[in-house]
């Protein structure tokens, strides 16, 4: 019997990457093996021994590297249902973890599958964000409970820059994995945007060229900080530096598929942000002037009046000397007056348009975005939260990154979760599908911050708390327009407000292998839950743990529950089969090869076959011979597994 044991490795990034390279050079990987060599010559072999590269280099870059690469170990994603709201029906996810830990668990189900990435990550500005101190370790329960050690004993350490000597090499350190994972998620035309201050704003870009592709840089956004004092520090002689009234948001695309979705910018929003009063519109006095006895009283005529009238006497001599006019004029005063201005040659056919330009209230975006605020001063429900994102600009980035309405958002620094909330209240107004996958770190409150005196013991519970209140309130909204629509309109529907939690935790499963038991007995089929499971585990977990070792599988589909084949069997996504009774038997068998549609993958527990090897091995071929035969034509890969 072939060996089809599910794997306990999530992901296998090294052979993948391997995998993947020989697709592109054959000739440079042999036996399974790198031949950096034949690489080289692949790619011209242009580089000379002891030449330096131009390219950013920080101390613990290398390590980096291998970090993305490492596995995730005994970790797993964990169902909270109690915090989760209409967990049966809803496709968002908030999952509560280190993102990096998150984003490796999440990297093969949802492969190339992520549309747009927001995130908001720390700005380095001496004192705030954490990071995994991978050197100390600490038990202290103290430490735990104030947030600067994990529940796993990783000490959460402060990048501080007055006891740090590596305090951007911390910061490349923390950013690179997740931006290198970050990007295998996304689709080919997918596109992440990332806020940054001037602290790390050109390393930030010297990275991202370098795991994105330089020629995949899009855009630096321009957005407005608010202002949150004018005082200046003055140095002996003079100032230290302006003010800073601006931060950068990075877009980069994972290829060169993606574009962006034009979106207007109104112009009274633009007049009355304090950066944009220089903006002057197509609306000129000078440029309104009487045609054919039509004066318009906003917008403007395209060209001056002493060309236009020239293109009237044009267009009257076409009109005398021939019977067909391939032009047409208008001359309602509603619509854009149109002239036939004729070349030298009398011709017509290369003559111009004279037009009206309508007076309008928008224009289309630039990089510049400084109506927008970064931040909002004001709390989300009264939440209290230290500088929230601005929900307006959220959207606007959503907008401008997909033309359809069904994608998965990403944000794996979601804070008060700004973005899950921009994501419903888009959805709201034009009736869109998008879902939206959130992480955070639950790092501590501070013991004087409004927050933790309100009761929000970590950041993790306000994002949480928000996405309930922020959900419930798009409902009343849309409840109260429903009870009395405008005439002609149709009645709006209320979107996905819901999201399943998961938290990371350490595995549900006794990942090892029955060949390998110890011969003196100390294995026990008695008591077959303890054998395979760890104490603690229900069979949900087991499911999701299960389903994170497959290929393309979201965390945000249904679990159906087959009573009719046992007690313990369960349908996930109607495609995967998880059996996890204690007893296999033949009628069982039977019957789930005979589902309909058919599975296209049985997961069971070696344990339930006991020690009969000869039983195990005939069960799974009766099983395949009579999936195959219920596949009659079908070309899909079905497969049967075990743990």
């Amino acid at each position: 019997m072939e060996n089809n044991k599910i794997k306990k490795e999530i992901n296998d990034i090294v052979n993948d990457n391997l995998k993947a390279l020989e697709q592109l050079f054959p000739s440079a990987v042999k036996d399974g093996q790198l031949d950096i060599k034949a690489l080289k010559e692949e790619l011209g072999n242009f580089e000379e021994v002891g030449i330096e590269r131009y390219e950013l280099n920080w101390a613990g870059k290398q390590n980096a590297k291998k970090i993305v690469q490492q596995g995730i170990g005994n970790k797993t994603l964990k169902f909270v249902e109690k915090d989760s709201k209409n967990a049966d029906t809803t496709e968002n996810i908030y999952i509560e973890g280190d993102n990096l830990e998150v984003l490796k668990l999440l990297r093969q189900n949802y492969y190339n599958s992520i549309k747009m990435i927001y995130i908001d990550p720390p700005y380095n500005t001496g004192n705030d964000f954490v990071y995994n101190d991978i050197f100390k370790k600490g038990n202290d329960e103290s430490d735990k409970e104030e947030g600067y050690v994990t529940e796993t004993g990783e000490r959460l350490e402060k990048n501080t820059k007055s006891n740090n000597s590596r305090f951007h090499t911390n910061w490349l350190n923390m950013m690179y994995p997740r931006l290198k994972l970050a990007r295998d998620l996304l689709t080919d035309d997918g596109v992440i945007f990332i806020s940054i201050d001037d602290n790390e704003q050109a390393n930030l870009k010297r990275l991202c060229d370098e795991i994105f592709g330089e020629k995949n840089f899009r855009n630096s956004i321009l957005v407005r900080r608010r202002v949150k004092s004018l005082n200046i520090q003055f140095a002996d002689k003079g100032l230290k530096s302006f003010n800073v009234g601006t931060e950068n948001i990075l877009v980069y695309s994972k290829s060169e598929s993606f574009l962006f979705k034009m979106i207007e910018q109104v112009k009274e929003e633009i007049r009355e942000g304090y950066w944009a009063g220089f903006w002057s519109g197509a609306d000129r006095p000078t440029m309104r002037y009487e045609i054919l006895g039509f004066t318009p009283s906003v917008g403007q005529w395209r060209w001056g009046k002493e060309k236009a009238e020239e293109a009237v006497r044009n267009y009257i001599n076409w009109k005398n000397n021939f019977s067909e006019i391939p032009f047409e004029i208008y001359a309602e005063k509603n619509s854009n007056l149109k002239f036939i201005k004729r070349d030298i040659n009398g011709k017509g056919q290369n003559g111009g348009v004279q037009y009206w330009i309508n007076a309008n209230n928008a224009q289309m975006r630039t990089s510049n975005w400084t109506d927008i605020e970064v931040s909002q001063i004001h709390k989300y429900f009264d939440i209290p939260f230290d500088n929230p994102k601005n929900i307006k600009l959220i959207q606007e980035i959503i907008k401008s990154s997909e033309e359809e309405k069904d994608v998965i958002i990403l944000d794996f620094f979601s804070g008060s979760a700004t973005t899950a909330h921009a994501v419903m209240q888009l959805n709201s107004e034009d009736n869109g599908n998008r879902k939206y996958i959130m992480v955070q770190l639950p790092e501590s409150t501070d013991e004087k911050s409004e927050a933790f005196k309100a009761g929000y013991k970590n950041i993790a519970e306000i994002g949480k708390e928000r996405i309930r209140r922020a959900g419930e309130k798009i409902k009343q909204e849309i409840e109260e327009y429903n009870s009395n629509p405008k005439l002609g309109e149709e009645l709006k529907k209320v979107p996905d407000i819901g999201f399943k939690v998961f938290k990371v935790d350490d595995t549900n499963i006794k990942w090892y292998d029955l060949e390998n038991f110890n011969e003196d007995g100390q294995y026990s089929f008695d008591d077959p839950d303890s054998l395979d499971f760890v104490l603690g585990s229900n069979d949900i977990d087991i499911i999701y743990e299960i389903m994170l070792r497959q290929n393309d599988v979201l965390l945000s589909e249904k679990i159906e529950f087959l009573t009719d084949i046992g007690n313990r069997t369960y349908l996930y996504a109607g495609l995967y089969l998880i059996c996890l009774e204690t007893e296999i038997t033949e009628e069982m068998v039977e019957k789930l090869a005979s589902l309909e549609p058919l599975p296209i993958k049985f997961v069971f527990r070696d344990s339930a076959f006991k020690d009969n090897i000869s039983l195990k091995d005939e069960t799974f071929r009766k099983l395949r011979s009579l999936i195959e035969r219920n596949s009659g034509e079908s070309k899909v890969s079905y497969r049967v597994e075990f743990i």
